[in-house]
């Protein structure tokens, strides 16, 4: 069962060296836009490799996804082959997901929004990104050495089960390098390391994105982009249902 899925999947945007002197606040929201675009841009059309880890087992899919800004998002597997069809479509607020083996599709509810997606370390959430960073949270920036620290703590209406999530950006290249997230407690329970910084359509932007949980020794997930096109024209019957459900 689909459980959840980024950028992650996990937004894309070049983060802009004219960015390079942000001071404080107005330009930590500034650059966390950024990070809330990254990997999405107005348009993107991508193919991306999943890798599953755990101490017991090791799968791989492979996938595509369409998206336009932070409100449609398409994601199709297309292996290994008794996954292949298996899809999600984000709709503004409202998420589905389609199972060829049982030609069904099945609406996602808010609650599960934080579920698993495909066995994944990743949620549905990190993947569709119900929820924009710089519109659900407060932003303050310091400078640490090399790179900035962005802290994000939930405004008071922001429904949530993060208490804090933290950016570790490069100052020159304004690329982040680790994001980490807090539960309500003040623990660090996941984060995530993003490496490999590739060009994709003129566009460079960590390749990788690796999502280590806290709490269970042995498991990761590593997504790999592989192709990425932004700023693309994207056709209206991509973000449909019934696209969700053709076969192929």
């Amino acid at each position: 069962m689909l459980k959840s899925l980024v950028s992650t999947l996990f937004s894309l945007s070049l983060l802009l060296p004219s960015f390079s002197c942000l001071a404080d606040d107005d330009d930590a929201a500034v650059l966390l836009k950024k990070m809330d675009e990254l990997f999405r841009s107005k348009s993107s059309v991508s193919t991306m490799k999943m890798e599953i880890i755990t101490p017991n087992w090791q799968r791989t899919l492979e996938m595509q996804s369409w998206t336009i800004g932070m409100d449609d998002t398409f994601i199709r597997i297309l292996s290994p082959r008794k996954d292949r069809g298996v899809a999600t479509l984000k709709k503004n607020k409202e998420m589905w997901n389609y199972f060829p083996k049982i030609n069904k599709v099945i609406k996602v509810p808010p609650s599960m929004m934080m579920g698993s997606w495909m066995g994944s370390d990743f949620t549905n959430d990190d993947l569709v990104r119900e929820v924009s960073l710089v519109e659900e949270y407060q932003v303050s920036k310091i400078a640490e050495g090399e790179n900035y620290r962005l802290t994000l703590i939930p405004k008071k209406d922001t429904v949530t089960v993060w208490g804090k999530i933290e950016f570790i950006v490069n100052q020159q290249t304004l690329l982040p390098l680790e994001q980490s997230y807090f539960n309500e407690k003040g623990d660090k329970v996941r984060t995530m390391l993003f490496s490999d910084i590739r060009d994709f359509s003129g566009k460079k932007m960590p390749a990788i994105m690796t999502m280590i949980p806290l709490n269970k020794t042995g498991h990761k997930t590593i997504i790999e982009y592989v192709e990425a096109k932004f700023d693309t024209d994207i056709g209206d019957n991509v973000f449909t249902l019934r696209n969700l459900q053709t076969r192929f």
